[in-house]
């Protein structure tokens, strides 16, 4: 349920509706917005009578059913956008387009500190980078661990890019967040809800990648785990699902774009290189994800693909990167987005 607040609610007077929302048994999430602030009691539905005799408490408008069952994703619960803010200045949401590009996976120091001062350049307002790699093949390289987390920490004080780097293992978040700028968590885990528990009791924002065969709905109420824990900086990232086709690595959904936009108010990001699989097709779908309504775009990115431990094939070189990013501009004017200039950022305290 929905419990609309009057403008003119007293401190004590919301203290007596949150005590009461949590008698019935429900847990409280205050949700502010520019017009209206409302609680979102969320819970097993039992006791939704009780709830809305809550109109006559003082300092209460309304209270009405939230319909879909995703709660505090929903439009519903917030009708303005989400928009989170990182520590240097850089958004995800709002009137920005932001840009993630990085390396698939951190290899060395020379590698991470080239891309990052490169993507800076070009215009990326995020550096990406996995320091802990979920493989198909357990023989495959997993990553540099805390290793790379460090060079990613090298690389932000170098550039002031923050980072955005993927978490797989529930005792693995705390350690991340000392470095870390954002999560991510990748596709094979969008429904692994011992890590989406925990993610939603930290403040970190988290970067929620849509599964290979996740639908809209299974999608968000992934995102649903993060939130009613109590962590609202949840950015969802389409990255393309499993279909017959094989001419590409997946099938890049950029009709969940517009659909999201639709149903929620958390910020969408798209991944064309992990949607497509090839370098080649990176530029058109960054194109198409910010003509669809993306709020942001994550892009591969090394010095030297052909050399990549790992996704070399989908990654654009920093040359091929610029460019993009120049033709990029057009589609983000038309599209009534800005591309932030992360020179103008100032460097993480």
């Amino acid at each position: 349920m929905i419990i609309v607040l009057k403008k003119d609610i007293t401190q004590q007077q919301l203290q007596k509706v949150l005590a009461m929302v949590q008698e019935f048994g429900f847990q409280a999430h205050i949700i502010k917005g520019s017009e209206r602030t409302v609680i979102g009691a969320v819970g097993s539905g039992r006791g939704k009578e009780k709830l809305q005799a809550m109109e006559n408490m003082p300092g209460v408008e309304n209270v009405m059913p939230i319909l879909q069952p995703f709660k505090l994703a929903s439009l519903e619960v917030k009708q303005e956008k989400t928009v989170i803010t990182l520590r240097n200045g850089a958004t995800v949401g709002g009137d920005s387009l932001a840009v993630i590009a990085g390396p698939c996976a951190v290899e060395s120091r020379e590698q991470v500190i080239e891309t990052a001062r490169a993507v800076k350049a070009a215009g990326a307002t995020m550096l990406r980078g996995g320091a802990f790699k979920p493989r198909t093949s357990p023989y495959s390289f997993q990553g540099m661990e805390e290793e790379g987390l460090v060079l990613l920490s090298s690389a932000r004080d170098e550039t002031g890019l923050p980072i955005v780097t993927e978490v797989m293992n529930p005792s693995d978040i705390e350690r991340i967040c000392a470095y870390a700028d954002i999560l991510q968590v990748g596709a094979r885990n969008v429904q692994n809800f011992a890590l989406l528990k925990e993610l939603g009791k930290i403040n970190t924002p988290v970067i929620l990648k849509r599964g290979m065969m996740t639908t809209i709905e299974e999608f968000l109420m992934s995102a649903e785990y993060i939130l009613a824990g109590g962590n609202s900086k949840v950015i969802l990232c389409e990255r393309g699902i499993r279909t017959f086709e094989t001419a590409t690595r997946n099938t890049l959904d950029l009709s969940s774009v517009p659909l999201l936009r639709q149903r929620t108010h958390l910020p969408v990001v798209v991944d064309p290189s992990h949607g497509t699989g090839h370098w080649k097709l990176v530029a058109p779908m960054c194109y198409a994800a910010v003509a669809a309504g993306a709020d942001g775009l994550m892009v591969e990115v090394h010095p030297n693909p052909e050399q990549a431990v790992c996704d070399g094939v989908q990654s654009l070189t920093p040359e091929k990167f610029a460019a993009m990013m120049k033709k990029l501009a057009c589609f983000a004017a038309a599209a009534d987005r800005k591309l932030d200039n992360p020179a103008a950022f100032t460097r993480a305290a």
